[in-house]
Order: structure tokens, then sequence, then C-alpha cells
């Protein structure tokens, strides 16, 4: 955050003086945290590539780095095609950080293996009849 806005001679805002947002934005780097497991580093290679940014913590926010709905949108095609998923845009903005998205790709992933393990008991359960 910037406590004031630079301003030129003629009192008008400084664009030229005023700090990229992107500088603004890394300057949060107590809140850096690095990919804790090979979902959020797979997220994380994602992002770097959509958004053109090396490092992005697993707390950022992806519109706060500069992410807008249609890089959403190409976000979540390389997810889904990476993770062989089928989430809906709408995973980015309710949960718009790559722990967030993690999370849910991990619950996802739980689901399908429940389900698939539920399925191999009940085809190896044998009738006993007396």
């Amino acid at each position: 955050m910037l406590d004031a806005l630079p301003l030129t001679p003629n009192g008008k805002v400084d664009r030229k003086a005023l700090p990229s947002p992107d500088a603004t934005t890394r300057n949060l780097a107590n809140s850096f945290v690095l990919p804790r497991n090979p979902i959020e580093a797979q997220l994380t290679q994602i992002w770097s590539e959509v958004l053109g940014l090396e490092r992005i913590g697993v707390k950022d926010n992806f519109f706060e780095l500069g992410g807008h709905s249609l890089l959403a949108t190409q976000v979540l095609s390389r997810i889904n095609s990476a993770f062989g998923l089928d989430l809906s845009v709408q995973i980015m903005f309710e949960s718009p950080t790559i722990a967030g998205i993690a999370g849910y790709i991990q619950a996802v992933e739980w689901v399908a293996q429940d389900q698939a393990d539920s399925s191999l008991n009940n085809e190896n359960t044998e009738v006993v009849e007396f």
C-alpha cells in the first residue's frame, strides 16, 4: 500500500512514478507460502505459465496477481486437463488461491477413491447361504 499517490507539479497523479502492481503485490513476502504437496506444485506451475509470474505462493489471490475472467478460464482448462476433472470456472471465484483449489481437488480425488474402494468391496463380497 502507498502512503500517498505521487503527484506531478500540476497536482495530477504521476503514473510513471507509481510502482507496478506486481511489485506492490510481491511486497507481501512475509505471507509467501511455497507449495506443500504435488497438487499445489502443479497448480503453481499452471498459474505461473498463464500469469507470466515466476514466484507464486499457495495463498496468493489469483485476481490480486493480475488474473481476470479470461485468464481464469485458461487456468481452469489446464487444471481440468492436468487432473482429468471437469471443474467450473466458478471455483476460481469461490477459491481464488492455489491452496483453496488444491483442497477442492484433493476432496474430489478422495471421494472418487472412496467410491472406487466401495465398488471393489461390493464386487468381492460373497453371498453365503445356509
